[in-house]
């Protein structure tokens, strides 16, 4: 029956690890370091973290680019409590992480030990599923439910704490370890048949594929429904890089990130059809009237529909879903008008981006070298300076939040996307993009965040060393938090006693270096070229990381916008 002993508990979670293919587990161990000796036999990599926060990071990035789980260890009491931002991100993200903690002996509960904490109590807000491990016969069928609950459904976090009584006692377990492959559910065939109906009936529909679309879109299958209704695609911003953005019928990023001409679309649609998109603020955005747009929306997870809008809610997932309705609509002929109409946006979308990055060059060129280098010039050289089979690791401030704009940057047919989720913390791209790196090490991968968020992070910097991660880090330099000061001059004035940026030094160069990381800065907009392809050049041939630091003005708001207005930016009038 494949039984097995094992030493001790961590000796079976090692084992697990090794089961669940992990590549790599993020961390920072509690005092015993009883995980990394059952790891020293084995093949796991473990990387050891500055921060547990940002290890939670790194561990969701590498469940977004991966799909697999990513798994988290740290020790106990404030340790744990360090990890709740992380755990918050990475629900919201709908990422399947697995956190695994250490926890007070049950026979010293409540006497004051050292670190003590109700740890189930501070995580379980946060997570899909909490379990405390007490006795060490229970810990095989707790690590196989906390990875089937965190795969399946709507994925998310789950908590594993192994109390310390337990931790040294031997582990047997019955049988082989479970599958953690996730189970694909296939929807009710008269939702289906109803749906397809629906679908069949719109004159000008619109395809939103959203983050719960990754990994679920082979074969270009996603593509081909839009191309047999005839609709045009948009993506969340955290659907991108699983439609090929180089396709006719795709026009963007939706909600927030959509901007005339292409708004005009959601004005027009009569339907929407929304592929594993929770459907969140950020994502509908100055959409038109609930009562008057109707969304079929496809998600794998109750909790997740969304009914203050005519429509219907299809439990399912998203593959399984397109495949039964393009069987049941065979033969269906979108509307050509509506084709043709979204061809013609998508054309004038192009033109109109032309023409905001040629302005925001020539506003730049005529304010000389204080104004910094122009982000959409940034993101047009790094898509020349990197292959095109990149994946962009993304912040959401104030001049970084250029590469949500389609077509500013695109993911086009071959590239990647790792984006926060509606929580966006700060730091969070820069930390995750290692997880992406050692996810997947065959990919390039970018990292362009905002350099508030770059202090926020450089903590890790030896531990990217450490880890071999050959992230190019292009680091937006606008003098601080500069979402927080464009808004503080909003409501003050430039005269404000309060100051978010500050013309001075980052002082990364130093640490940078200090641990073997290239580093380069641009002030110039004519050296941009040139430094960011030897930057990447240095990060493939040496295996390992750089920072690009590069001087942008405050005054550079991304395409339609007119800087900060609280939480989400002011609309130019177009």
């Amino acid at each position: 029956m494949n039984d097995r002993t094992y030493p001790s508990a961590w000796h079976a979670v090692a084992d697990h690890l090794h089961h669940l293919g992990a590549g790599a587990v993020f961390g920072l161990p509690g005092d015993d370091m009883d995980l990394l000796g059952a790891l020293e036999g084995t093949d796991t990599r473990f990387v050891l973290c500055r921060d547990q926060r940002n290890a939670l990071f790194m561990a969701t990035g590498y469940a977004l680019a991966s799909g697999r789980p990513g798994i988290c260890a740290v020790g106990k009491g404030p340790a744990l409590t360090n990890t709740l931002t992380g755990v918050l991100e990475a629900a919201s993200a709908a990422a399947p992480v697995v956190l695994i903690a250490g926890g007070t002996a049950l026979d010293r509960m409540g006497t004051g030990a050292f670190q003590e904490l109700d740890q189930l109590a501070a995580v379980r807000p946060y997570v899909k599923w909490a379990a405390r491990v007490d006795h060490a016969d229970r810990l095989a069928g707790v690590l196989e439910k906390a990875v089937t609950i965190a795969v399946n459904g709507t994925p998310g976090p789950v908590y594993v704490e192994i109390a310390e009584q337990a931790a040294g006692e031997p582990v047997t377990r019955v049988g082989p370890w479970r599958s953690a492959a996730p189970q694909r559910q296939t929807p009710d065939p008269e939702v289906l048949r109803t749906t397809a109906d629906a679908i069949a009936a719109a004159r000008r529909p619109l395809l939103l594929v959203g983050g719960g679309a990754r990994h679920r879109n082979a074969d270009r299958l996603l593509e081909a429904f839009a191309e047999r209704l005839g609709a045009a695609i948009f993506t969340t911003a955290s659907g991108r890089g699983t439609i090929a953005e180089d396709h006719p019928l795709f026009c963007g990023v939706s909600g927030l990130y959509t901007v005339a001409p292409a708004d005009r679309l959601w004005r027009e649609t009569d339907l929407v059809i929304a592929l594993g998109s929770r459907l969140e603020e950020t994502a509908t955005f100055g959409w038109p009237d609930a009562a008057g747009l109707p969304v079929i929306q496809v998600v794998t997870g109750e909790e997740s529909l969304v009914t203050g809008r005519p429509g219907t809610g299809v439990l399912g997932d998203v593959a399984r879903t397109v495949e039964a309705w393009s069987r049941l609509l065979d033969g269906h002929v979108g509307d050509t008008a509506w084709t043709e109409r979204v061809h013609a946006v998508r054309e004038a979308h192009a033109a109109r981006a032309a023409e905001r990055a040629a302005a925001a060059d020539a506003a730049a060129d005529a304010a000389g070298p204080a104004a910094g280098v122009p982000v959409a010039r940034v993101l047009s050289a790094l898509a020349g300076a990197v292959p095109e089979t990149r994946v962009l690791v993304q912040e959401n401030g104030l001049q970084d939040m250029w590469s949500y704009f389609y077509p500013h940057w695109s993911c086009g047919a071959l590239g990647g996307s790792v984006v926060p989720s509606e929580q966006t913390p700060l730091g969070f791209g820069a930390a995750a993009a290692v997880g992406v790196a050692l996810a997947e090490p065959e990919r390039p991968v970018v990292a362009v965040v905002g350099d508030g968020a770059f202090n926020l992070f450089r903590s890790e910097l030896p531990t990217v060393a450490d880890a071999g991660a050959p992230v190019l880090y292009v680091v937006l330099d606008n003098g601080g938090y500069g979402w927080l000061q464009t808004n503080l001059d909003r409501v003050s004035g430039t005269g404000s006693r309060f100051a978010f940026t500050a013309d001075r030094p980052t002082g990364s160069e130093g640490l940078a270096r200090a641990y073997g990381l290239g580093y380069w800065r641009v002030d110039n907009p004519g050296d941009l070229h040139g430094v960011l392809h030897t930057a990447w050049q240095h990060c493939a041939d040496d295996n390992t990381a750089g920072v690009v630091e590069v001087r942008v003005s405050l005054a550079d708001s991304p395409p339609g916008t007119s800087g900060a207005g609280g939480d989400f930016p002011l609309r130019e009038d177009e």
